[in-house]
């Protein structure tokens, strides 16, 4: 009996030494989990702090960009964790400058040290007008900010529609995901902003995102189960259900409706009118 009592101790000891053990070394490294799946693709700084900035392809391009961003004191090599953080992307041209739709930049854990949030840029860089991004923070009352240009490369397939409807406001509809669709009804989320003046692009609320998929190499014919995007939460993005059959190239054409259901831009497929003046591309 002694012997078995004793067996079993050990047994409790070394489970509890190896999960003791796990614990630590997963609290002990908290930073590497909030960055699973990002990749820093820049960093820039002030005298104080250096701003890395981080995206799951590692990088920005026209569109919808969902970017998280880090704060380290230059003293210390520590990330802050009590910041108050704003952003504004502005695109220098040639003869003006402007921003872009931008959500809100959020902490994502309370005790982490990654703040997050989208940025839409409607243009691509060029050889003479270029994006740059300045990041506004507060930690314990005093204010800061650091600026950088970034890179913003035109998107290989389209992404973003920039267009005035028919009740003359400018709008801006994205692609946000999903990132990698499958031969399957894929959950689908778009954005629809509009242009307030040069500075302001906020969300547009109640409006409809229909939607119809293409393969244009293939009889242009369509898919089945789509489901028109609609918003979930004022202020928030729209949702809906993408059909893609097979693999291959597919155009979205795309009609956006406003909230009594009036067309503003995008024109129904048929036998003659073989795509929307605005869409998307997927290629998979």
């Amino acid at each position: 009996m002694k012997t078995l009592l004793k067996y079993t101790l050990s047994l409790f000891l070394l489970a509890s030494a190896l999960t003791f053990t796990a614990c630590s070394s997963d609290d002990s490294n908290p930073e590497a989990d909030e960055l699973a799946n990002l990749t820093k693709f820049q960093e820039f700084a002030n005298e104080t702090h250096t701003i890395e900035l981080y995206s799951h392809m590692g990088s920005l391009e026209q569109g919808y960009n969902e970017v998280a961003l880090r704060i380290k004191d230059n003293a210390t090599g520590d990330y802050v964790k009590n910041a108050e953080v704003n952003w504004m992307p502005l695109m220098h041209m040639t003869m003006m400058n402007h921003s872009c739709p931008k959500s809100a930049v959020e902490k994502v854990t309370t005790n982490g040290t990654l703040y997050e949030g989208y940025i839409v840029f409607q243009m691509a860089q060029n050889a003479t007008e270029y994006w740059d991004l300045k990041v506004n923070y507060t930690i314990n009352g005093t204010a800061y900010s650091a600026t950088a240009v970034i890179d913003v490369p035109a998107s290989t397939e389209r992404r973003v529609n920039t267009f005035t409807g028919t009740d003359g406001t400018k709008y801006i509809v994205a692609y946000a995901e999903p990132h990698h669709p499958k031969v399957a009804v894929n959950d689908v989320v778009f954005g629809v902003w509009k242009m307030q003046d040069m500075m302001n692009f906020p969300v547009v609320d109640g409006y409809t995102v229909k939607i119809d998929p293409r393969m244009p190499s293939m009889g242009n014919h369509s898919s089945p189960n789509n489901v028109d995007a609609t918003q979930v939460t004022a202020g928030g993005l729209y949702e809906g259900k993408l059909s893609l059959t097979m693999t291959g190239y597919w155009k979205i054409n795309l009609q956006l409706l406003n909230a009594e259901g009036t067309v503003l831009k995008g024109e129904a497929i048929t036998d003659t009118v073989l795509e929307s003046s605005i869409f998307f591309e997927l290629e998979f």
